[in-house]
This record gives structure tokens, C-alpha cells and sequence, in this order.
């Protein structure tokens, strides 16, 4: 998958664009002066299928954009990140996803995070947690020894689209 910005990201939104390239089978690219249809002609020379728009509000992620290689949106999510300094490393080529929320399994198939079979694994996964009111839902990462490291990616709201 690739990820990008919204033209002229905060130094915030540049440093979750990273940690998520971090912890996800993905590649971050500075967009630049680059249109949405430029965007998505990088994805597909890079080889990706997928590719990632985060948005921000008042310069702070506020809004993540999945689209397929045909450019049209499958997902939108909004959200509020914590972005934590951990150390921890995940084994990417490990990475599975547990989910308490079927309604939001698609942010695995869209990752490229297989399901995790063992049901007391706690390491190299995402873990997708319901939320309360305001936060409907959480994705933390845990690294090869079981730590969470960033980031954190509170989900206030999000819509699938259908074709």
C-alpha cells in the first residue's frame, strides 16, 4: 500500500504517515504538487493496489482515505492518532490482525493483514478493540515481544463504499 499526505502535511502528519509505514507492509511517499490521479499513477508503478490519503484538521491526522487501483474510495475513516516514540519493532512479514468489529474487517483485506488464527497471540498483531462513545473503535500494534508501539489510531467514524 502506499501512503500520502494531503498537499502541504504538518510535521505531525508526516511523523504518523511514518510510524504507520513503520508497522504496516507499505511505503510512505511525500506528495508534494502531486494531483490524486498522480498519486494513484505512483501507487500503481510502485506495485500497489491500494493506496492510503491521510487528511488533516488543524495539523493533526484527522481523516484516512483508502482507495483501489481503479481510484475509487473504499473506505473513509475518521480518526485522532497518539503517536508514541516506541522502540518496539514488529516483524511486518508476521503481521496478523485480531478484530473484535466484523463491521470493519476490510481495514485488514485493505492493510493486507491476515486474520490471526491463534487466539492468545500477542505479538507482531493489530489488534482492532471496540471503542466507547466518542471513539468507536481502536487499532493498537503490538511488537515481536508482545509491547505496544505506535501508533495508536483512535476511530471516531468511518463509511464503506461499495461498487
Amino acid at each position: 500500500m502506499l501512503i500520502t499526505t494531503s498537499r502541504k502535511p504538518s510535521q505531525r502528519t508526516r511523523s504518523f504517515c511514518k510510524s504507520l509505514d513503520r508497522v504496516i507492509n507499505s511505503e510512505y511517499v511525500n506528495r508534494g504538487k502531486m494531483s490524486l490521479r498522480d498519486v494513484l499513477l505512483k501507487s500503481s508503478q510502485l506495485g500497489f493496489d491500494k493506496t492510503a490519503l491521510i487528511s488533516e484538521t488543524k495539523g493533526n491526522p484527522s481523516k484516512i482515505d483508502f482507495y483501489n487501483e481503479k481510484g475509487d474510495i473504499v473506505l473513509s475513516m475518521d480518526v485522532t492518532v497518539s503517536i508514541t516514540n516506541s522502540k518496539g519493532r514488529l516483524k511486518t512479514s508476521e503481521l496478523s490482525m485480531k478484530s473484535e468489529m466484523d463491521t470493519l474487517n476490510i481495514l485488514g483485506e485493505l492493510l493486507g493483514i491476515p486474520k490471526c488464527r491463534d487466539i492468545l497471540k500477542q505479538e507482531n498483531i493489530l489488534v482492532l478493540k471496540e471503542g466507547d462513545n466518542e471513539r468507536r473503535a481502536l487499532l493498537e500494534f503490538y511488537d515481536s515481544k508482545g509491547v505496544i508501539t505506535g501508533p495508536k489510531i483512535y476511530i471516531k467514524d468511518w463509511r464503506i463504499f461499495h461498487d
